[in-house]
């Protein structure tokens, strides 16, 4: 007999989502005891997925196509005792904002899998997505007015300083520690301690991950990536200390639930370092069954605390890197880039903020620098802010409205390496043929194999009254200043051979150089 027909569209747009929803069996734990499955052909694709249980007898299986025409499907498994189900459906051309998935491009640097560059502008706010509905709307608010185009967030519910709270749902069937016995001077005792939880880590609560989705969805629609952070040990729920099994079964699932979505990136772990239960076999465990089951190879890194994991491991896409010095960041992306030949991106450089911790209480213009600095180098820089306040709302946890001033920078900061002529930018060697009146200086040209006369200065706390040039003495080359707290850019004009350049003679001053007619 065949199942009801729950949901099942004949047309999709390219990188969009095709979902079969159909019934099945209610004994048992549905979660565990039946599996269903997808098999997806196109003229240049085929794939097969796994499907998840959502809950209510329903069952569904979802796929990402990366091509446009007619696809077939058959769906199998046993979770019916009819499980077999096919049919056929369109792929449309992509609508307009609709890029497909980041991918790595030319080694250090991202494109849409269309080939239009993403140059990563990034924040975190680890758990936005589980806070009262309200401020979840005002996040998505927030973000649709700024140059943010990822951020990080976690799926587990997180315990930590300034986010004792309780979480808008838990993934898990059962009861959480009686959160009345919490305070500010013990929450560390309950950090990875299940003591007072009872959780069925083989039952899921699929309204969880579908709120979850919901939110991955509502990014995309802003253009907007979402790296998902998939453990961490910020925990007084027991989440963090499964077994191998559940974390396994966990696994599976949430491959499951959302690698169909365009915009999702993977991150193992935040601070991985600090989960001393889980061995460096059980990260490479998870990453096998990423790699396995996600079969659209989004990208996939570890992001670290004290000590980086090796970012030369194949399964590795991009660096996702905390500062390792209170004071440089920006600064070792050059040796990040020459040691791991990999993408570096800075999910974390400390927060603009005020509060009392040292990692959450640098001012907006610091911020801005390190942006700056990531950026010149060929790396790409993340924002998170903590600033106190009376409504004790932490954008860096919480979400809900930006307090700090170095963020508006950053889509002036965007649009200047959204006008670079080519994959991105690499920071200048000093013995590079290219003669400087200081050849210290921070200088970065475009990221290619063949030379490119385009050249971008970032003197950061320096406050020069001038500075001299030389490149060759045929081009003309146009010059601007650009200032990168005023978000201004002065055109200077046009040279040729040696020249000067006037400078304003304060902190935070790029110079852009570029022959006449590149841009």
């Amino acid at each position: 007999m065949m199942k009801k027909y729950i949901t099942c569209t004949n047309q999709v747009q390219r990188w969009g989502i095709f979902e079969i929803a159909l019934e099945g069996n209610r004994g048992g734990n549905p979660f565990t005891d039946y599996t269903i499955q997808g098999e997806f052909c196109g003229k240049n694709e085929h794939k097969t997925v796994e499907g998840f249980y959502d809950g209510d007898g329903v069952y569904k299986v979802r796929f990402m196509p990366s091509f446009e025409g007619t696809y077939t499907f058959q769906i199998s498994g046993s979770y019916a005792q009819d499980p077999e189900y096919h049919g056929t459906f369109e792929v449309t051309p992509a609508e307009e904002g609709n890029h497909g998935p980041v991918r790595v491009a030319n080694q250090y640097h991202f494109a849409y899998e269309d080939g239009t560059p993403y140059y990563s502008i990034g924040t975190t706010c680890y758990v936005w997505a589980l806070q009262t509905e309200e401020l979840q709307e005002q996040t998505l608010e927030t973000l649709k007015n700024s140059a943010f185009n990822k951020i990080r967030f976690c799926i587990f519910p997180k315990h930590y300083d300034y986010n004792l709270n309780e979480p808008y749902s838990y993934p898990y069937e059962g009861t959480p520690v009686d959160s009345s016995v919490l305070t500010r001077d013990n929450f560390m005792a309950y950090n990875g301690c299940p003591k007072g939880n009872d959780w069925d880590y083989t039952r899921f609560r699929p309204e969880h991950f579908a709120h979850l989705e919901k939110r991955i969805q509502d990014l995309m629609e802003l253009g907007i990536e979402a790296d998902l952070i998939v453990m961490h040990p910020y925990d007084r729920w027991g989440f963090s200390m499964m077994s191998k099994e559940e974390d396994d079964l966990y696994w599976n699932y949430v491959i499951a639930r959302f690698c169909a979505y365009r915009n999702v990136w993977w991150s193992l772990a935040n601070e991985y370092d600090l989960m001393p239960q889980k061995s460096l076999e059980d990260w490479e465990r998870y990453a096998s069954i990423l790699c396995e089951k996600d079969v659209y190879g989004h990208l996939r890194s570890i992001h670290n605390c004290h000590k980086m994991y090796d970012f030369t491991r194949p399964w590795i896409t991009h660096c996702s890197i905390q500062r390792t010095d209170p004071y440089l960041s920006g600064e070792r992306v050059t040796e990040w880039r020459e040691r791991y030949q990999k993408p570096v991106v800075l999910d974390e450089i400390v927060y603009e903020g005020n509060i009392e911790l040292n990692w959450g209480n640098i001012p907006g213009e610091e911020m801005n620098r390190r942006f700056w600095e990531a950026a010149v180098r060929g790396g790409y820089p993340g924002h998170g802010e903590t600033y106190l306040s009376k409504d004790h709302l932490l954008w860096w946890s919480h979400g809900g409205v930006l307090k700090g001033s170095s963020p508006k920078r950053f889509a002036f900061l965007l649009q200047i390496l959204k006008e670079t002529p080519g994959p991105g930018l690499v920071q200048m060697h000093p013995s590079a043929k290219v003669h400087m009146a200081t050849r210290e200086d921070l200088c970065a040209t475009v990221d290619s194999l063949l030379p490119v006369p385009y050249y971008l200065y970032y003197y950061g706390f320096r406050c020069s009254a001038f500075k001299e040039y030389y490149f060759d003495d045929e081009k003309e080359y146009e010059v601007e200043v650009l200032d990168t707290w005023d978000m201004t850019i002065t055109k200077c004009g046009t040279f040729r051979g040696k020249f000067q350049v006037p400078l304003p003679g304060k902190q935070f001053i790029a110079v852009r150089i570029f022959e006449k007619g590149l841009l």
